[in-house]
């Protein structure tokens, strides 16, 4: 069980970086149109470069797997980006909504088996 817990971790940890990676990409790539998009949600469109910033070392310090502390603060720090992405999306509407869903899922299960991992080791010792 060990080791299908580790494997399911790194499974999902890895599609979740996959999914941040792409939309830290996707932010670059495009500036102007995502801030468009921020302000059409009401934030202020110059916030576009520090998430993106951000949600690439939430990635570093969740692959590094060196920081206990950080890397809790790092979940944490994609939970409420996922949820006010949700959000944002359903008060306008615009049918945008799948993508924070499924961030929340993957979150949800990298954590939960990041937790297990963590158990599995402490009945080792």
């Amino acid at each position: 069980m060990k080791k299908t817990n580790k494997t399911l971790y790194w499974v999902f940890t890895g599609l979740l970086s996959l999914l941040m990676v792409t939309s830290v990409t996707r932010y670059f790539m495009d500036i102007e149109q995502f801030q468009n998009y921020f302000t059409a949600f009401g934030y202020n469109g110059r916030i576009v470069v520090h998430l993106a910033i951000a949600k690439l070392l939430a990635v570093v310090v969740i692959l590094a797997n060196k920081w206990p502390t950080l890397k809790e603060w790092a979940y944490a720090g994609l939970f409420f980006d996922f949820v006010l992405a949700l959000e944002a999306h359903i008060h306008l509407k615009d049918d945008q909504f799948f993508g924070p869903i499924i961030a929340l899922v993957l979150l949800a299960l990298s954590y939960a088996f990041y937790r297990k991992v963590l158990r599995d080791n402490e009945d080792n010792v």
